[in-house]
């Protein structure tokens, strides 16, 4: 009984939930099943298993409904679920960071290279939304009176945009990682660890040391970069570098729940700085918390949502927060006609990053759906996942 598993997907809004008891073979029948408020025990002739719920985390057992067994899940139930906030540690949103108004050092995500070294932001203002500008003969009943210059940040600013942040080039300081990047097109040398590639193809800002694209400098000269490729924190912290995936899974969903709070916007085509439509996503909900375990390694071969913080101590519940998404892949031409459908809709917020992280996205998902109970996978021709918050 050891390599049983439980799924628990909670909807806070409703107080709602689907718990999901995985890997129940009928060898291990007749069993015993007892839901207590903080915890799911089960019991046959041989063994008895507790599952023990995280403590934010109660459970309301009269309200059992819609009991199945379902082949290739498990055993299926709905339950009303009194759910508290968690202490997990969210990855902070950048701007709240930057508003601070201390200094701020700026690393690679994927080497934690030094990038931006000490830098204090006088002004840190949000920029209006990517087609503001063709909307402005509709608002305005005299000639355009904005121009490029108008949102040119200067020295001290920070504009902050859904899924990045400008900065002025000029007012970047002089590192003792800089380099000059070897090019046939060379510009003016860079101003920090982040190489500047100055061809018109290639105006891009990238990582000294492992040569991931940060960025792209524009004609104006403002610097671009990325929020799921830099991880910002105040100069006087402690170095606390968040692994790869959950920071990529935190930044996209934030920027996700943002933009549907902001916008009403739903959907979303994830592109790459190269044009390319990678995904195209649907966001779900934005008030999920999940609780899973995984029973042992040695007698389960599903893997979690969240593999990558289990603890030694397999019987640990942590709750998370997620949000759930569904979503096509687009890569190799798939679900072109979608594409083209989803192009022309005024509905559709299209968000870039570079093409790197929009594969590591997919991957993401495709892990997640991977571990998902088989029956929970697919929604309306569309895959499921979460990611984690």
């Amino acid at each position: 009984m050891d390599e049983v598993a439980v799924f628990l997907e909670i909807r806070q809004g409703t107080q709602s939930g689907l718990l999901i008891i995985r890997q129940l073979k009928p060898e291990s029948w007749p069993m015993d099943i007892t839901l207590m408020p903080s915890l799911v025990e089960l019991k046959n002739d041989e063994h008895c298993k507790t599952i023990n719920l995280p403590p934010e985390v109660r459970i309301v057992p009269s309200s059992c409904r819609g009991l199945q067994y379902v082949l290739g899940d498990g055993l299926h139930m709905r339950l009303l679920i009194q759910a508290g906030f968690n202490n997990t540690k969210l990855v902070p949103a950048l701007g709240n960071i930057l508003k601070t108004k201390k200094n701020c050092t700026f690393y690679c995500q994927s080497c934690r290279e030094s990038v931006i070294n000490n830098r204090t932001f006088l002004r840190v203002l949000s920029l209006p939304g990517e087609n503001w500008g063709d909307l402005v003969e509709e608002w305005c009943c005299h000639p355009n009176p904005f121009n490029d210059s108008v949102l040119r940040p200067q020295n001290g600013d920070c504009f902050l945009g859904h899924n990045y942040f400008l900065i002025s080039s000029g007012s970047e300081p002089t590192g003792p990682s800089s380099e000059i990047p070897h090019s046939e097109s060379l510009g003016a040398p860079s101003r920090s660890s982040g190489s500047v590639l100055n061809s018109k193809a290639n105006r891009r800002v990238i990582c000294r040391r492992c040569k991931t694209l940060l960025g792209e400098v524009h004609s104006s000269g403002a610097t671009k970069y990325y929020f799921t490729e830099l991880f910002v924190q105040p100069s006087e912290e402690g170095f606390d570098m968040v692994p790869r995936s959950p920071f990529i899974q935190s930044v996209v969903a934030q920027c996700l729940e943002e933009l549907s709070f902001a916008r009403s916007t739903f959907r979303f085509s994830i592109q790459g700085t190269d044009g390319t439509i990678y995904i195209l996503m649907w966001l779900l909900n934005s008030d999920t918390l999940l609780v899973e375990s995984s029973g042992t390694p040695t007698c389960s071969n599903i893997f979690t949502v969240f593999e990558h913080d289990m603890s030694s101590d397999l019987r640990l519940l942590k709750s998370q927060k997620a949000i759930k998404v569904l979503y096509h892949p687009c890569v190799k031409s798939r679900n072109k006609d979608l594409v083209d459908s989803w192009e022309s809709d005024m509905g559709v917020h299209s968000l870039t990053f570079p093409s790197k992280t929009c594969l590591e996205l997919l991957l993401i998902l495709s892990q997640s759906n991977a571990s998902l109970p088989p029956s929970l996978r697919w929604m309306n021709s569309f895959q499921v996942a979460f990611l984690k918050m």
